[in-house]
Formats: C-alpha cells, structure tokens, sequence
C-alpha cells in the first residue's frame, strides 16, 4: 500500500471513496456516525486537497483508505485536558480516516497512524492529536493500540446536534 497526497484528478474518486464507506457504515454499525455525500464526501476532499491535506491509500490503481492530516482541529481543543500545554499550531491532527471495509482488521489503520506520527515529527510537531465520537469502538481499539492516550470527552463546539461529544485522544513525543 501506498501512502500519498491526493492529487485533484482523484478528487471524484476519492468522494466515491468516502460514499461507499458511509453506505457500509450506514448497512452495519455508523460508529462514527458519519452522513452519506455530507461528511466526509466529495466537497470535504475537494477542499482538503486543494488545501494540501487530504491523502489517500492506494494499492495499485484502488483506493483502500482516506484520511485528513493538518493543524487544523476543526473545533475547541482549547477546552481539552490535555497532558502537554500545546498552542494550535503546535500539533497535528487527523481527521476522517477510512479504510476500506473489506480490507479493515488487516493493519492499515495502524500503518496510516504511523504515517502521520512519522510525518508529524519529521515536520516539528509536538504532537499528533484526535478526536471521535464517544462510543467509536474500532477508532477507540486502533488508536489506543498505536499509543494514543484518551483524554476526555468534551463538546468542541462543533454545533452538531447529533454529536455534541467528542472523545479526545493524543500521541505525544
């Protein structure tokens, strides 16, 4: 598997990417409660990529996975617990990782984590912080597995009305 930026000719396939997920998603467990051609979707990759920070998996010519990384917590870390004092900035943050249903279980998650502490690093940031909805049991069990420390649970001041928790975890270095 490879792991790289998304270019813009894959904008659409990436959106179609996220789409089938959510469709999955929507068929078995919603974890991370995650809307159909809302969040994340084809406008989320478009913006994203166009800002640099959307990245796909691929294994040969198929995408296997997405996710965002930037410094961007798209919402109040400020109210966290954290264990290091970090200005915004100061950290990174992934965002909207999916693998591909068929394909979960088998490592990838883990090896995107990788990815983004190794990147993170490389680039002098302190620390690789997320967030997921409370009750997200596979994110849970993937990123306390990669060494991410919970936090706590907090509103981030999102406004979303059907999530106004969000569980806080970080990887410090």
């Amino acid at each position: 598997m490879q792991i790289r930026k998304c270019q813009e000719a894959e904008i659409v396939p990436v959106g179609a990417f996220y789409d089938d997920v959510v469709l999955w998603l929507d068929n078995h467990i919603n974890y991370p409660k995650w809307m159909y051609k809302i969040y994340p979707s084809e406008n989320w990759a478009r913006e994203m990529t166009e800002a640099g920070e959307q990245y796909i998996c691929v294994d040969g010519k198929k995408i296997v996975g997405a996710f965002v990384l930037n410094a961007d917590p798209q919402g109040n870390y400020r109210k966290g617990n954290w264990s290091q004092d970090l200005p915004d900035g100061a950290y990174m943050v992934l965002h909207a990782l999916a693998i591909d249903p068929e394909l979960q279980g088998r490592g990838l998650g883990a090896e995107v984590v990788r990815f983004c502490t190794e990147k993170a690093k490389a680039e002098g940031y302190k620390a690789l912080r997320l967030d997921i909805v409370p009750g997200n049991i596979p994110a849970k069990k993937l990123y306390e597995k990669t060494g991410f420390r919970y936090v706590e649970d907090v509103d981030l001041d999102r406004n979303i009305a059907h999530i106004p928790m969000f569980s806080l975890y970080e990887l410090n270095w």
